[in-house]
């Protein structure tokens, strides 16, 4: 089943539909002899007030028998993922056999209910005394599919979604409040460990019918946009073009600004400007995620999000040096 987007009619394609199995594994269509078949759920919230972020994050690789991932919660108190709120980040526990996404309770202490097929989903993490999660996300939009093969996603299935998270964390003994509207993805296909590219992953949520996604790859001169939306109104059209615009630190490296301006299929133009408000580093094999919770601005709206800039370990290491020398 597919449905068109919207936009001029000589930009209008077909894309896929999120449906009710994609909850689920999808071992079958990944095939048995592939080392690299992942499949990955990613849940994101915030607590703007406290200028916290978190992550609920889970990889699995079917036919190597392993789930990794687990959590992240940081604020602007310390960077580092031993130095953040909490960080719990497993490389290669036993995946389960006898349970399915929609309904799963995972060794890394995540668990994921699908209460309503492709929309609300109960989400919880449990770290006797260190982290419990009790979140419910509620899709504001129907997930968004990829349709854009050259992003750092290439040909795997992904979908993006925006929605309502809500609840509560116990951190260390506090319990906090989490009402924000905030970003989730669904990825199954082919993904290898050694094969990195920067890229940076760009969202931004200023309420149920408005928002965007820029996933961006990286050259000399720009940072294109390869492939996003803007959800504006409450109708969501994939960007046709656009860019991120970004300024670092000069001796850290880390985005310090960033703007991502663009126009969508409609001829919409999004422009808005980001101010990292924390962030944490996440090393992931063999890239690193430097992750800031972004205060979008524009002549119009404000918005909370997130800027993931994806770096090969290596390639960030020798502009690092390079910065450091100069």
């Amino acid at each position: 089943m597919t449905q068109a987007n919207k936009g001029n009619s000589s930009e209008i394609e077909l894309k896929p539909v999120f449906k009710a199995r994609d909850d689920r594994f999808h071992f079958g269509d990944l095939g048995a002899d592939d080392w690299w078949a992942t499949e990955t759920a990613w849940f994101s919230f915030h607590c703007p007030e406290r200028k916290m972020g978190g992550w609920l994050y889970t990889l699995v690789r079917p036919n190597i028998g392993t789930v990794a991932g687990g959590a992240w919660v940081w604020d602007d108190s310390a960077h580092l993922p031993w130095n953040a709120l909490y960080s719990a980040n497993f490389s290669a526990l036993e995946l389960p056999r006898n349970q399915d996404l929609d309904d799963i309770d995972l060794p890394t202490g995540v668990s994921v209910r699908a209460v309503e097929a492709c929309t609300s989903y109960e989400l919880s993490y449990l770290d006797e005394g260190r982290l419990t999660v009790s979140l419910q996300f509620d899709g504001v939009m129907p997930p968004e599919p990829l349709t854009a093969a050259g992003s750092t996603f290439g040909r795997a299935s992904h979908f993006d979604q925006i929605g309502r998270v809500h609840g509560n964390i116990v951190l260390h003994g506090e319990r906090i409040e989490i009402d924000c509207f905030s970003f989730r993805d669904r990825t199954w296909g082919r993904r290898r460990e050694d094969r990195p590219r920067q890229a940076a992953y760009v969202t931004g949520c200023a309420g149920a019918d408005e928002g965007f996604l820029a996933v961006t790859n990286v050259d000399k001169q720009a940072n294109p946009i390869a492939y996003g939306f803007l959800r504006r109104n409450g109708e969501t059209i994939p960007i046709k073009h656009g860019e991120r615009i970004i300024e670092r630190d000069a001796r850290e490296g880390w985005v310090t600004r960033v703007v991502i301006q663009g126009e969508d299929l409609s001829g919409r133009r999004l422009h808005m400007i980001g101010t990292p408000q924390s962030r944490i580093i996440l090393n992931r094999h063999s890239f690193i995620d430097v992750n800031s919770l972004i205060l979008w601005e524009s002549d119009k709206v404000q918005a909370w999000g997130e800027d993931q800039d994806m770096w090969p370990v290596h390639t960030w290491s020798k502009a690092r040096r390079e910065r450091t020398q100069n």
